[in-house]
């Protein structure tokens, strides 16, 4: 299952014959990967143009008619990819970046007896091959460079990565190397070892890697702080209660502290000993585990323990010392029930990847690899595992399904490409895929699990995984209101459906206006101060977001254009209070600070958009005006923009060292958003954006354009499509207003 394997130096070129891969898309939105062994196999079910395109080959699309202006740039941008249309309707696409999450997958997988096929072995070693830092041979906590398209296409790596390898990266990704098969010997596993030696060995790892090595039995448990079962029993009255913590937060720890309770440990073998001998600078034996509780490298640490968790870390281990047997054991059952109620509320997609693999690591252990639980966790494992043109990697959710086919759709309609006769027949599908993707009731497990209400929501990804996220159910309500418009498309979805999801929206205003991510702000803001995860900002609790708020806004002002007498005094309400809490996030530059793309273009785009639509523009509303100066000011002098996602770490504006098109494709929205009155900034990006569009009507992929928890950068490859079409198709008419403006003699004002 795990036996060794032989692999070649160099990673360039696939470790498996990518023409028999083949990615599944079914049961409406999931996509998954298969490798096809034999010619019969593959002449029954021959590749796609979406296959080759996410594999790097050659997609035999054809070269278009150049493009005479924005909007037939636009219309060749969606010629191109509407073929990476599934099916079903959506448009499947990898959300990969952090370097943390295969080597969860491999070692949850490994320590639960669950294999993996040897191509998707391979493949997977092949991936951590292509990410090592070309110059030390580490790895960080994210991948922050991705390929250029040409790259991709003659799969070639590139030489530059941005970022630093740290103890978590490389321990943990060393290790998965090892699992996985490849030989302490091999030059990768040789130059990534003396890396993670350089910087002290894994003692230093933070505290997820140091719970994952405890897991595979290479790290004591006696150098983890408490992660104690018990805090699920007390009472849900008090403020740092766990279900008050982020949800994300709250669903990790949950399984962690059932495999903490029961110290659960991977059986000794020949790979564990040597690990013990290869992860650390000293004998394993001869370690000070307690005293390793704390010891983060440098290298790693972004958000340091403060006073009161570590004072309470000490309580917390003198507790273990004398815990009582019988409340252990009623708080491991009842962290269990918990596990249990997220997978059946799930369908064993669970919230993440992390939660996932350690659920799964909590139900062998409690019910054996026999179970329909193992069967059902190896089943929806695979909807986690993307296979790209660098090999395969493990995806931040079960994908970005929703997401991606909202912000199409509503390109498409905003631009007037709906109007086009060739391209209706993909929205009709991306509206039946968003009528099949709505939540109809709240989750079988609701208060008892500490859920929020889902009914008449849209998750980030699938219906099945069964999140509410306020952001998706606002574009997704907009975006069937947009298509459902349309002469053209049937109206798939009843007003009733509408209404309940302006119920949900509405049900996640917090007393401060705004809107947070998954349910309402429950904890205070102090729950940051026992922040236990040492590289990762504010995750305790949940926060109000600007991109969430204008979302909602947005989707609540055009709901009550399509049924005005809903919940009219309650939406009116909403949408004051959450202008206010907007108006309150602005920063004195200008810009908001985007907490999950990077950074102040994306949040900005949002914000401007939501102003408009409730009067505020760049001639009468000072927020909406220092909006528009702030990011001109930031404009390059090849008409573009470029963010380096430091400025999410910051909060402050910190250039990248290249213009970015997506980036620039948010600017220009937002100052179009905002009615910005002179034409040449536009025109500018316009041309940049145009200038690096391809002969088939695609664009490059650039850096990294997502991130989350501050510092953790991840992928969003779609949005280089979706974005440039509907910025190019709104430039176009936009300009062509201020052209005829000037023409009747209406300067700018």
């Amino acid at each position: 299952m795990y036996n060794s394997i032989s692999v070649p130096e160099s990673s360039k070129t696939p470790f498996t014959d990518y023409a028999r891969w083949r990615l599944l898309v079914n049961d409406n939105g999931r996509h998954t990967w298969h490798y096809l062994k034999t010619d019969e196999e593959a002449q029954e079910w021959p590749q796609n143009t979406i296959d080759r395109f996410w594999l790097g080959l050659p997609t035999g699309l054809p070269k278009l008619k150049p493009a005479k202006d924005a909007f037939e740039a636009a219309q060749n941008g969606y010629a191109f990819y509407k073929n990476l249309q599934a099916h079903d309707g959506h448009w499947p696409g990898e959300y990969g970046g952090p370097m943390f999450l295969l080597p969860g997958l491999v070692i949850g997988s490994y320590v639960s007896g669950m294999g993996f096929k040897d191509e998707e072995r391979r493949e997977m070693i092949r991936y951590l091959m292509n990410r090592a830092h070309p110059e030390d041979g580490g790895w960080g906590m994210y991948v922050l460079d991705l390929h250029s398209a040409c790259a991709l296409r003659l799969r070639l790596i590139p030489s530059h990565v941005e970022g630093h390898s740290t103890v978590f990266g490389t321990a943990l990704n060393y290790t998965a190397l090892r699992v996985l098969g490849v030989s302490a010997d091999h030059p990768v596993c040789v130059k990534a070892r003396g890396t993670l030696h350089k910087l002290g060995g894994a003692c230093a790892i933070p505290s997820w890697g140091k719970f994952w090595l405890s897991i595979l039995n290479v790290y004591d448990w006696a150098g983890n702080n408490p992660v104690p079962p018990e805090l699920f029993l007390l009472p849900t009255q008090l403020p740092f209660h766990p279900h008050r913590w982020w949800i994300h937060t709250r669903n990790v720890y949950i399984p962690m502290s059932y495999l903490y309770g029961v110290r659960f440990s991977a059986p000794e073998n020949e790979l564990i000993l040597s690990l013990r001998e290869e992860l650390y600078t000293q004998n394993f034996y001869s370690i000070d585990w307690p005293a390793q509780r704390n010891n983060v490298s440098e290298a790693d640490l972004y958000a340091p323990h403060s006073t009161l968790f570590d004072t309470l870390n000490v309580a917390l281990s003198c507790y273990e010392l004398c815990s009582l047997p019988p409340l252990r054991q009623a708080a491991i059952r009842k962290v269990y029930e918990l596990i249990v109620m997220e997978d059946e509320n799930t369908g064993y997609q669970t919230l993440g990847p992390v939660s996932k693999m350690f659920n799964l690591i909590a139900r062998v252990h409690h019910e054996g690899r026999e179970s329909e639980a193992f069967k059902l966790h190896a089943e929806k494992r695979a909807d986690f595992m993307w296979l790209g043109a660098e090999g395969m990697m493990m995806c931040g959710t079960n994908g970005s399904q929703l997401w991606d086919l909202a912000f199409i759709s509503q390109a498409v309609v905003e631009t007037g490409l709906a109007e086009v006769e060739d391209n209706r027949a993909e929205l009709v599908k991306a509206l039946e895929w968003l009528e099949k993707g709505q939540m109809l009731e709240n989750p079988k497990h609701f208060e008892k699990a500490f859920r929020h209400r889902t009914k008449g929501a849209w998750g980030f990804s699938t219906k099945e995984q069964g999140y509410t996220v306020s952001d998706c159910t606002g574009e997704g309500l907009k975006s069937v209101i947009y298509l459902q418009n349309l002469k053209t498309v049937p109206k798939l979805i009843s007003d009733e459906r509408l209404c309940w999801s302006v119920d949900t929206l509405l049900s996640l205003q917090n007393p401060n206006g705004g809107f947070a991510s998954y349910e309402l702000v429950r904890g205070p803001y102090w729950l940051e101060w026992l922040n236990p995860a040492e590289v990762f900002g504010d995750i305790m609790t949940e926060f109000c977001y600007p991109e969430c708020t204008t979302s909602v806004i947005t989707a609540l002002s055009i709901f009550r254009k399509h049924i005005p007498d809903y919940r009219s005094k309650d939406i009116e309400t909403t949408i004051r209070r959450a202008i206010g809490y907007l108006h309150k996030a602005q920063k004195p530059e200008g810009g908001w600070v985007g907490s999950w793309g990077i950074c102040f273009t994306y949040a900005t785009m949002f914000a401007t958009e939501s102003l408009a639509l409730v009067g505020e523009n760049y001639s009468n509303s000072l927020y909406s005006k220092r909006a528009c100066e702030f990011l001109i000011s930031k404009q390059r002098e090849d008409g573009g923009w470029g963010e380096s996602y430091k400025s999410c770490e910051k909060a402050t504006w910190i250039e990248h060292k290249d213009s970015q098109v997506v980036q620039t494709c948010w600017a220009a929205m937002a100052l179009m958003y905002a009615g910005y009155p002179y034409p040449e900034p536009l025109e500018k990006a316009v041309r940049l954006v145009m200038g690096r569009q391809r002969t088939d009507g695609s664009w490059a992929q650039e850096a990294i354009e997502g991130v989350f928890n501050k510092n953790c950068a991840i992928a969003y490859p779609n949005f280089k499509f979706s974005f440039p079409i509907w910025m190019l198709g709104k430039a176009h008419w936009y300009l062509q207003k201020l052209r005829e403006k000037s023409s009747n003699g209406k300067a700018p004002h």
